[in-house]
């Protein structure tokens, strides 16, 4: 039986996938199954399952138009502009015909790449990154990531954005169109905000090539105070949308990504919110293809009833922050404590970035740098603890992992201690 080329290519993944079940599917309680394994390598929010469900509990009903087509998402666009004109200070209020609704932000990335890309395009994704954005972007769509290496200079620093340039220009001596870049602000796997400047400047670096720029803001409302790493000067988060574009770009080639799944801790709802305040054509590429990426209308009724909630939304936010600080902190306390080497300075996200690799190699000299990532990765499995490695996020250097911390203490605790087991290669 014949397939096709897409997927033929895209189905050579699927031995990872099932491995992945494997695990998501025999995950560690300590009471039902403590031989399962502690998964700290999916970035979900469980800290505030309890408060949004509760909220859910308490204010939602489900009317019998629930389970029809809905009324077109207007009550979900209404909610989400005003929303994100609370949240994101945008220089140019959100309206409701700004706002495009995708079922998560995955599809929402792929659209835009098939809306301003032909296969062969590039799109500039800065390393390390999120594991996913690749198959996001190409898998559907034939467009190319173009990953963008920093050496020594910091990835999120001013210095950087020629790397970005450099990049562009190695596509046009090898003939390579580049559409756009795409920015994860805040930083994943690095937890860390572009500074204003810095986000400038790819506004001018996008406008001088006419490219888009594309900022996936999902953990914009997960930053929190970094209570370790005091000598730091952590950035605070400031919207592209906040930026007045006039006399850096022209406002059609910014967009912004948004959803429900990280600050609110609600993966499942799969909501995901596109800005782009300047561009009909934009708007009309992808309201043709809607019905691919279309939500449930239980969804949209769940996260307007949130969202337009303003009393519990701002009080949901500080929680969330206060409590996304504390594990945070236990982690990087961890770190200092077994002298793993981390990333420093993230307030933001759900994730620290850590060398493991490094640690390793301390109980195990004899390892090469060449198999170091399959060797530690080995190691977290065989202890039943699973991490995302940088081979998956294109890291610049060997034994780097993202550890998760928004998981309730105890099982964090347990996943911490597997690692330091895996690491000294003990019991």
């Amino acid at each position: 039986m014949a397939f096709s080329t897409q997927a033929i290519q895209t189905s050579r993944s699927a031995a990872d996938t099932e491995q992945f079940m494997s695990i998501v599917t025999n995950l560690y309680d300590a009471h039902i199954n403590p031989d399962g394994y502690v998964s700290l390598g999916i970035a979900e929010n469980t800290l505030m399952h309890d408060v949004l469900t509760e909220h859910m509990r308490k204010n939602l009903t489900i009317p019998s138009a629930a389970l029809t087509y809905g009324d077109g998402q207007k009550s979900l666009k209404s909610a989400a502009a005003r929303f994100l004109n609370r949240q994101f200070k945008p220089a140019t209020p959100v309206e409701p015909s700004h706002i495009h609704i995708s079922n998560g932000v995955t599809p929402a990335i792929q659209n835009v790449a098939w809306a301003i890309g032909n296969p062969g395009d590039g799109l500039l994704l800065g390393r390390p990154h999120y594991v996913a954005f690749p198959g996001d972007v190409n898998r559907r769509t034939g467009v190319e990531v173009v990953p963008v290496s920093f050496g020594e200079l910091d990835p999120m620093g001013l210095e950087a954005v020629q790397k970005y340039e450099e990049a562009i220009l190695g596509a046009e001596k090898r003939g390579q169109r580049i559409a756009g870049v795409i920015l994860a602000h805040p930083h994943n796997p690095l937890g860390r905000c572009y500074p204003r400047n810095v986000l400038i400047a790819f506004m001018k670096l996008c406008q001088k090539y006419q490219i888009h720029l594309l900022s996936d803001e999902i953990y914009a409302l997960s930053v929190f105070e970094n209570r370790v790493d005091r000598d730091e000067a952590a950035v605070a988060f400031e919207s592209v949308l906040s930026i007045d574009t006039a006399g850096i770009i022209d406002p059609g080639l910014v967009h912004v990504l948004w959803g429900m799944s990280k600050d609110f801790g609600a993966n499942g709802l799969r909501m995901g919110i596109m800005v782009t305040q300047n561009s009909p054509r934009m708007q009309a590429a992808l309201l043709s293809v809607f019905e691919f990426s279309w939500t449930s209308s239980l969804s949209d009724l769940v996260t307007a009833n949130a969202l337009q909630d303003d009393e519990w939304v701002e009080a949901y936010i500080k929680e969330n922050q206060k409590r996304l600080s504390e594990h945070h902190e236990k982690v990087l306390l961890w770190a200092k404590e077994n002298d793993v080497e981390y990333a420093a300075g993230s307030n933001a996200g759900f994730f620290i970035w850590v060398d493991l690799g490094a640690a390793y190699k301390r109980y195990h000299p004899e390892v090469e740098d060449a198999h170091l990532d399959e060797t530690v990765m080995a190691a977290l499995l065989e202890k039943k603890v699973f991490l995302a490695d940088g081979v998956g996020m294109a890291a610049e250097k060997p034994g780097w992992f993202r550890i998760i911390f928004t998981q309730e203490t105890g099982y964090l605790e347990e996943g911490l201690r597997r690692i330091m087991a895996a690491l000294k290669g003990s019991e």
